[in-house]
């Protein structure tokens, strides 16, 4: 039953337990249901409703702000080509916003040998010509960048990375560190006020340019001086965290310059959290098929989770109304699938 196969999926891709362990489960509980056959059930149900799945890499192909970043993980019967030299195998992680409509949020997962760049390059093929350039975020890593000929963007670095290395060092640093740490927080600060205010990307530049700017170009003449002047080893923990701030300042600070622009990569690397808890529970994929299947379940739940929707409900009327989620994929997005219902509803009573 739809029901089932949509429970399945919820606690193996939403919450990360393994097949083994839900069967355990289940056993207790007087329900046995075999790790293979739970996974048989997926399997059947993801071909029905891919076309969900299509459609949402359609729609975040056409968003405003992508974030990306890619973890480890183990696929252990992953085809290579012969000519590739490369040994490491990934899931990235995608995520799509409308900066004027925060409620359409659409969560991609990719599993493969791919990198971030390359499987948001894949995503961008799908964009609708005309369209403004989307803002990139992510970190200053090269793989996350796509190479894409004929699609323009604008790259944003994650500030929460430049953060982190400077927290690294802070045992060592502590006074140094504490200015440029109280100098960060005060920016998140005024960047919590934009969001508690409700501003428009527009009234949220503005914001930052009056009040996070000074704080900014202040904290940016402290680095330089503590080269110029001598008081920071370039080759120290310190020198290091500083000389990477420096050296990406500029797409550090596109939040300054350019509307809707976010601080930090946080929301996808929150989205990675799914594939990491599934590695840390299941280990593995045996195959690239079970990869994709984990990475459409965890797509369309994650996606649910984002945009307030009920992941097990959208999971059930998927595979309730595969026929028309096949011809009319658009009306069956988390953020439209009620109303859809309700329609078919009302034509039936009538």
């Amino acid at each position: 039953e739809a029901t089932a196969v949509a429970m399945i999926a919820r606690i193996k891709d939403g919450t990360g337990v393994a097949f083994h362990r839900m069967e355990r489960l289940e056993k207790q509980l007087e329900m046995p249901l075999p790790a293979a056959t739970q996974w048989e059930l997926m399997e059947a149900a993801a071909k029905f409703i891919r076309p969900a799945l299509n459609e949402f890499i359609r729609q975040a192909a056409q968003g405003e702000v992508i974030h990306n970043d890619d973890t480890s993980m183990r696929v252990l019967q992953l085809p290579r080509e012969p000519d590739d030299k490369r040994t490491g195998t990934f899931t990235s992680g995608i995520v799509s916003i409308w900066m004027e409509r925060m409620e359409r949020t659409i969560a991609l997962y990719f599993t493969g040998a791919k990198h971030a760049g390359e499987n948001l390059a894949d995503v961008l093929k799908q964009r609708a010509e005309g369209l403004a350039p989307p803002i990139q975020m992510c970190d200053a890593l090269s793989r996350n960048t796509p190479n894409l000929t004929g699609v323009e963007i604008l790259l944003a670095y994650c500030l929460a990375h430049g953060r982190r290395q400077i927290v690294a060092v802070a045992e060592n640093f502590p006074q140094e560190c504490r200015y440029v740490l109280e100098s960060l927080g005060a920016v998140y600060g005024f960047d919590a006020e934009t969001k508690q205010q409700g501003m428009s990307p527009e009234q949220r530049l503005r914001f930052h340019q009056t009040h996070s700017g000074p704080v900014m170009e202040e904290l940016h003449q402290w680095m330089d001086a503590q080269f110029d002047e001598h008081r920071t080893e370039p080759n120290s923990g310190l020198g290091k965290a500083i000389s990477y701030l420096l050296k990406h300042w500029v797409k550090l600070t596109l939040f300054l310059r350019q509307p809707g622009a976010p601080l930090d990569n946080n929301i996808v690397e929150r989205a990675l959290k799914k594939a990491i808890l599934n590695r840390k529970n299941a280990l593995f994929y045996k195959t690239p098929n079970g990869a994709q299947v984990g990475d459409l379940f965890m797509s369309l739940i994650h996606t649910c989770e984002l945009n307030g929707a009920n992941p097990f409900d959208y999971l059930t009327e998927l595979q309730r109304h595969y026929a028309e989620l096949a011809t009319r994929p658009e009306e069956w997005m988390p953020w439209n699938y009620r109303d859809t219902l309700a329609r078919i509803t009302r034509t039936q009573a009538a």
